[in-house]
């Protein structure tokens, strides 16, 4: 009992911190009740996935700096393709077109062995220009029924819509994954890609399947972007750091072979009430930015930090 309190310790402290922050935001704010977390699942929705691709591919020992622009790409064609086709086919089409945006991401690194923070830099221009080709403005437009499967309460009047999308959707993928052989690759690559190796693991394709994996994750994201505004968006949206920042402050361990994707998801949450409690303060909104900006690179720099320290031992 006591082990098991003292892996998860983190865990369990970023938790206790969230729940400190929802009272200090109804201290704040009395008004805030479940509508406003509610509210707030939602928001957190598409950050939540773009967090969960990014932890993936951090695990295996590598980043992706393209997650916001394929949630961009996967938003436009949803919306694109929900004006013109029934919404099951559509998701499963952005679903497909997500994961496929990550494994070229993933071939292009393991093929290339161009350094994953180069590569994928250029792809952040490559999916951009294309989601700027398929709308070059927002528009489109959403099925009624997907942007009220993340609206509202689901049976009970207390649990979020949007909280059972981003479970199902999260735990439908790495749950199998976890306990898996490839789980289990992914983190033994992330851990020490050379030992790996050696080990028998297939280090190429393992790290194929990380990304590609995490395109499915920002396709879920770029779905849930569109559910939110019910039209395509081709600018990507500010889900690149703040994935980062996530990651990191969820005790995902930026060397690679260390973390969960738990962990960065209470943290998506805790970052976004700190967002509401600064807006229920009445803080100019060009200063709750710069909190905001100087919150994720400080948590950001901080495991960086931390990683090089543990490297150096």
């Amino acid at each position: 009992m006591t082990a098991s309190l003292g892996k998860h310790a983190w865990v369990l402290g970023l938790l206790v911190l969230f729940l400190v922050l929802i009272g200090l935001t109804k201290l704040v704010q009395p008004s805030f009740s479940l509508a406003g977390i509610e509210s707030l699942t939602r928001a957190a929705l598409p950050f939540a996935f773009a967090t969960a691709g990014m932890a993936v591919v951090v695990i295996v020992g590598g980043i992706d700096l393209s997650v916001a622009s394929m949630m961009a790409v996967c938003a436009v064609t949803a919306a694109v393709l929900m004006e013109r086709m029934a919404g099951v086919p559509a998701i499963l089409i952005v679903l497909a077109v997500g994961l496929g945006m990550g494994l070229i991401n993933g071939v292009l690194i393991v093929l290339t062995k161009v350094p994953d923070i180069v590569a994928t830099l250029a792809m952040l221009f490559v999916w951009e220009g294309t989601a700027l080709l398929i709308l070059n403005t927002p528009g489109g437009a959403t099925a009624d029924w997907v942007e009220a499967g993340i609206r509202g309460s689901f049976l009970i009047g207390w649990f979020p819509k949007a909280l059972v999308v981003l479970v199902v959707g999260i735990a439908l993928v790495w749950v199998p994954l976890r306990r898996s052989k490839l789980g289990l690759s992914i983190y033994a690559t992330g851990s020490d890609e050379t030992a790996a190796f050696r080990s028998g693991v297939p280090v190429g394709r393992t790290k194929i399947i990380a990304y590609g994996i995490c395109g499915l994750y920002c396709a879920m994201g770029g779905l849930s972007l569109a559910a939110l505004t019910g039209i395509g968006e081709p600018v990507p949206g500010p889900y690149l750091l703040a994935s980062v920042a996530a990651v990191v402050l969820g005790g995902v361990v930026l060397g690679g072979g260390k973390g969960g994707l738990l962990g960065p998801i209470i943290a998506v949450f805790i970052l976004r009430i700190i967002r509401s409690i600064l807006t229920f303060l009445s803080v100019d909104p060009n200063v709750t930015t710069i909190i905001e900006g100087v919150i994720m690179v400080a948590v950001v720099m901080l495991g960086a930090a931390l990683t090089h320290r543990g490297t150096r031992k």
